[in-house]
């Protein structure tokens, strides 16, 4: 019912700045119900792990390894998240996976969805 579409990733050297974008697209009533949006990143042998995620009153939230470097923002009219990566270190090379939730059919339930993925590589 909704559908991610990831872009912005590449080759970029250390200390470089990179833009990631997820467009969120399907239902409208599905689209308009999403309530969270994020991007996750999984490295080589390593767990998806949470980067940053936006909800839909703009409250953010990152992980500490990405504070004071990466910006989470939404932009709800369309229905696009992004996010804006500074002073990129090596480790921060993953795949970069966006994310969105939804209210699901009953009250207190969800529904996730996740993109293609995009890789992100940080190198000289």
């Amino acid at each position: 019912q909704v559908q991610l579409v990831e872009s912005g990733g590449g080759l970029v050297q250390p200390g470089g700045s990179l833009r990631l974008s997820c467009a969120a697209s399907g239902s409208i009533y599905n689209i308009i119900n999403i309530k969270l949006m994020g991007w996750y990143r999984q490295a080589p042998g390593k767990q998806r792990e949470l980067v940053a995620a936006v909800a839909s009153d703009g409250a953010t939230s990152y992980a500490d390894s990405v504070k004071g470097r990466f910006t989470i923002s939404r932009d709800n009219a369309k229905n696009t998240v992004y996010l804006q990566m500074n002073s990129l270190k090596p480790e921060d090379t993953a795949v970069y996976y966006c994310h969105a939730q939804t209210a699901g059919s009953r009250r207190g339930t969800f529904i996730n969805y996740w993109g293609q993925g995009t890789q992100v590589t940080v190198s000289s």
